[in-house]
């Protein structure tokens, strides 16, 4: 019987009309998914007009029972149709979660940001972003909504996996309904936004760099109709890389006027209150990503995204520390910090400072 790494290569050959390829493995996410990349021969008109001058095609191995391959799918159908760089979908094998993409390349931002290029790189992403949010309407896309379910949901991640699992710790009867009073202002200030095109992990892994000083996305397949400020946490305050908070903030007032004056704010929304608004979607988000990061570990067998946990838990305490209104939350956060830093010394450095 033959094995489906042996379909999947036959597959790929067949779609590209050659006898053989050789699939290159490219770096890939927190997925299940497989990316290789194939470089495509030479003087084949009939690879030119499928694949346009590009010498290189990504194929992707995507088990459609562990994957969003129809979202991705059609996702990407609907980025590409509104001009946005997207990976163009050359071919499909649905039953097995086999595709062939376009090749964005392989300069993801993450690699090339630094204090020089940070301005240009973060000009360019939230300029892709307001467009994204002012393009791709409801008509255009059905997706689903980031609900209050879905957001405590997603925090709930922190107490189960990051507290209990990875810490081994407890919280007390009056700990746990703080946490949960405090996630509950963060859900209420993530609905009460308005409500746009939301990538949900647009950030420096997921945009890539092109020529031209164009940008490409990937990795959109659980996008919703949510908060106006998520996607741009994500980039601004990323779980890879460490900004100032007051850095962040200057970059989150200049994306507010942006947002403002293509008309994806109400009448009357003021600089304060979206500045507010972004910080504590980033405690929501952050909370959820130090719980994704510890389940990664424990469930997934992905050791590596543990080393994300202390940039991630950073930002959150600054934020948290800021705001009377989370002031519970920030107590228990220190409490828990200091259990991180026992159990990851390295994380000290960061973490110390702020506790």
């Amino acid at each position: 019987m033959i094995s489906k790494d042996d379909l999947f290569q036959q597959w790929v050959a067949e779609q590209l009309e050659l006898e053989q390829v050789d699939l290159q493995a490219v770096s890939g996410d927190a997925s299940f998914r497989h990316y290789f990349r194939v470089t495509l021969p030479e003087l084949n008109p009939k690879l030119e007009a499928d694949f346009g001058k590009s010498q290189t095609v990504i194929a992707v191995d995507s088990p459609p029972e562990k994957e969003k391959n129809q979202e991705f799918l059609r996702i990407a159908r609907c980025l590409v149709d509104h001009g946005f760089n997207a990976p163009v979908i050359k071919a499909v094998n649905e039953k097995q979660g086999f595709m062939l993409l376009s090749d964005l390349g392989d300069r993801p931002m993450l690699p090339e940001l630094d204090t020089h290029t940070v301005e240009q790189h973060y000009a360019v992403a939230m300029g892709t972003l307001c467009a994204l949010q002012k393009q791709i309407k409801p008509t255009a896309l059905a997706l689903p909504h980031y609900d209050h379910q879905r957001l405590m949901d997603e925090m709930a991640l922190f107490p189960g996996w990051f507290i209990r699992c990875h810490l081994g710790c407890s919280l007390h009867l009056d700990q746990q309904k703080g946490l949960h009073d405090a996630c509950e202002l963060l859900a209420q200030s993530a609905l009460a936004q308005p409500q746009v095109f939301v990538h949900r992990d647009y950030h420096s892994r997921n945009i890539m760099l092109l020529d031209n000083n164009q940008q490409g996305l990937i990795d959109f397949q659980d996008a919703v109709w949510g908060p106006i400020t998520y996607d741009l946490v994500s980039l601004l305050r990323d779980s890879y890389v460490r900004w100032p908070r007051e850095k962040s903030l200057v970059w989150a007032a200049e994306y507010f006027h942006q947002a403002k004056a293509e008309g994806l704010l109400p009448e009357g929304y003021q600089e304060k209150d979206f500045l507010k608004q972004f910080e504590w979607m980033g405690a929501q988000r952050h909370l959820k990503v130090v719980g994704i990061f510890s389940r990664l570990k424990h469930r997934d067998d992905k050791p590596v995204y543990l080393d994300d946990i202390p940039c991630t838990y950073a930002n959150l305490l600054e934020v948290c520390a800021a705001y009377e209104e989370l002031a519970g939350l920030h107590g228990l956060l220190k409490e828990l910090a200091r259990a991180l830093v026992v159990k990851t010394p390295s994380a000290a450095e960061l973490l110390e400072p702020l506790i």
